[in-house]
């Protein structure tokens, strides 16, 4: 009977033990609920504004941007891009499209940049003495590093295409400075 009695006594210790120490494992795990929605805490907004007037030329530019920072030294984002370009006499074009920026702060005063732009180039082009009027729509694939100091929200910099091709770009060279600002 004593050893009937032991495996009784053994097996509730056993699931004595067991309650004890499953309710102890279980109390120290944390279950956080954050219903909270942080993510539009670290979204900054920012992009750039260009305008440029001469004698018969314009040239106006909106690229508004947006940027996910994910931690203190990498953001990543989008933008997008709208131009219009005139010559008097000469053409008329438009340029839309968007980007992808990633952004990279290895020490706090220096940003380093990637981004991939696809634009949209319509262009019309006006009749003279030397050719009729014509239109020439094709798009055009950037992808520029660059590298910049940067101060609070503000970063003054440059950046080179590397896949620039004189025939085929939009723009005149493949090095072009920057401004970057974000709020």
């Amino acid at each position: 009977m004593n050893k009937i009695q032991f495996s009784i006594d053994c097996k509730y210790y056993f699931v004595i033990l067991t309650v004890l120490f499953s309710s102890y494992s279980i109390a120290q795990q944390k279950y956080v609920i954050d219903n909270s929605n942080h993510f539009w805490d670290k979204v900054q907004f920012g992009g750039g504004l260009g305008l440029g007037i001469g004698s018969g030329y314009t040239d106006i530019s909106v690229m508004p941007s947006a940027i996910y920072n994910v931690n203190e030294i990498f953001a990543a984002g989008v933008g997008l891009q709208f131009g219009y370009l005139s010559s008097k006499n000469y053409y008329e074009s438009y340029v839309y499209g968007g980007s992808l920026i990633a952004l990279v702060n290895p020490i706090r005063e220096v940003q380093l940049s990637a981004e991939l732009e696809q634009v949209r180039v319509d262009t019309r082009y006006d009749a003279n003495i030397n050719r009729p009027a014509f239109s020439d729509s094709y798009w055009n694939t950037a992808l520029y590093l660059g590298a910049g100091y940067r101060t609070g929200n503000v970063t003054i910099g440059a950046r080179y295409d590397v896949l620039y091709d004189p025939d085929k770009s939009l723009y005149g060279s493949g090095f072009m400075p920057f401004v970057r600002v974000y709020f």
